[in-house]
């Protein structure tokens, strides 16, 4: 125990030495006001400011260090106390680790464990001992990862996370898209240009998407866009190794991707071990670009489905003007047809009139002719004119006398003359012998 605090007294007046020099060869920004200030050489600092002054100095002192787990506490707040030390040999290093940043990554600290921490140096003032304050942990070695990432698997797979069933289908046409991945790089790049023009809204958070420190902005990403109004939400980044890829393999996030409330397509690339947040995802695509077509895919065929019904259309009008035209060819030749049928009756008919006018003006003239014989006859028949010969006419009663039998004696007789009657009685009637 004594051995261990006085190793712990001679690291900390050595890192003081190096501090030194640090402060007094570089600008510090100290207690939020005072940015470009030198140290004076003969400055006093009390033990609180000092140490103070360390602490912004190892803020900046980020690194990663990787070692065996020692005797590993979780105090009652939940934060977790564990020394790190070297497989091999002497070196030994206190560490923290908050609860909140314990809780996110899902590894449950065991002795002998070997992990690679990330995070940075601070003395604790209220007992002058260093310790090293971690931001991530993580498995050291393909082997050890890939055991947590089977025992995980299994885990959710016995939950039926991955079932298929439980998976929800991508919005026919999405238009509003949430996007999470890194500004830097192709991916998002791939993404953006394959990405059809179809009118769509697309938010894009910037997030970092390598290793273990990935999984804090994921987490932070994902619950931003559980306040947007989105259709469908994409996380998208390239291909990798399985230490590249750990905060894919995280069960808060695998979690929050399950919960999400609108369908989420992942687009990780993988090799042999696919990401468990893909295996989670509603839909998993193996490269930006590919998640990218299947957002197109139902504009795409909706297009395909307008041309289709555009050539349709106009292939159906081009169908009716054909058969108006037809028609209107046989309109125009029943009409020119009727046309010459008329031609052809007026002549007829111009012809039939001339024969007919022919025919009457000769029977006309044959009537008149037959008109004047008659008159002729009738003329040379008038009783009038047989008168002038010396003849006369007698009539009893306005009839005309032909016969003794028509007469009785002491009837009145008119007897007409050329030039006048004469009234008379008959006396007596004499027949012929």
């Amino acid at each position: 125990m004594a051995s261990s605090f006085y190793d712990n007294f001679l690291f900390c007046q050595e890192l003081v030495i190096v501090i030194k020099i640090f402060i007094f060869d570089k600008i510090f920004y100290f207690c939020g006001k005072i940015k470009h200030m030198e140290v004076p050489i003969d400055k006093i600092f009390s033990i609180s400011e000092f140490i103070e002054l360390i602490n912004i100095g190892l803020k900046s002192s980020k690194a990663k260090i990787v070692g065996e787990v020692g005797q590993v506490q979780q105090g009652p707040t939940g934060h977790v106390y564990f020394a790190l030390k070297d497989e091999k040999g002497t070196g030994m290093l206190n560490c923290i680790m908050w609860k909140s940043k314990y809780q996110m990554y899902g590894i449950r600290l065991q002795e002998g464990m070997k992990i690679v921490a990330n995070g940075n140096p601070e003395v604790y003032a209220p007992q002058g001992r260093l310790s090293f304050i971690c931001d991530t942990i993580q498995l050291a070695g393909e082997g050890e990862l890939k055991k947590q990432y089977d025992e995980l698997k299994k885990k959710l797979e016995g939950e039926r996370i991955f079932a298929p069933e439980r998976k929800r289908e991508i919005p026919k046409y999405p238009q509003k898209i949430g996007v999470i991945s890194a500004k830097q790089g192709a991916v998002i790049h791939d993404f953006l240009n394959n990405v059809g023009k179809f009118g769509f809204d697309i938010k894009f958070i910037d997030s970092r998407v390598e290793g273990q420190e990935a999984v804090e902005d994921l987490l932070a990403s994902i619950k931003t866009f559980r306040k947007k109004d989105i259709d469908v939400l994409v996380i998208i980044r390239g291909g990798g190794s399985m230490e590249s890829l750990m905060a894919f393999n995280n069960e808060l996030l695998v979690r929050e991707v399950v919960n999400f409330p609108v369908p989420v397509i992942a687009g990780i690339g993988h090799d042999k071990d696919v990401p468990l947040v893909a295996m989670a995802a509603d839909v998993a695509c193996s490269t930006p670009t590919a998640v990218a077509n299947l957002i197109n895919e139902s504009w795409e065929e909706a297009l395909l489905l307008l041309e289709r019904q555009e050539r349709a259309i106009l292939g159906h009008f081009e169908g009716i003007l054909r058969h108006y035209r037809n028609i209107e060819n046989s309109l125009k030749i029943a009409f020119q047809s009727f046309k010459n049928s008329l031609q052809n009756a007026k002549i007829s008919l111009e012809n039939a009139m001339e024969k007919q006018v022919s025919g009457f003006k000769t029977m006309l003239a044959r009537v008149d002719e037959r008109l004047k014989q008659a008159e002729k006859i009738i003329m040379l028949n008038n009783p009038e004119r047989q008168l002038k010969l010396g003849y006369s006419i007698a009539t009893i009663g306005g009839k005309v006398v032909k016969t003794i039998k028509d007469v009785n004696a002491g009837d009145d007789m008119n007897v007409r003359l050329k030039d006048g009657i004469i009234e008379s009685g008959v006396k007596k009637i004499n027949p012929n012998f």
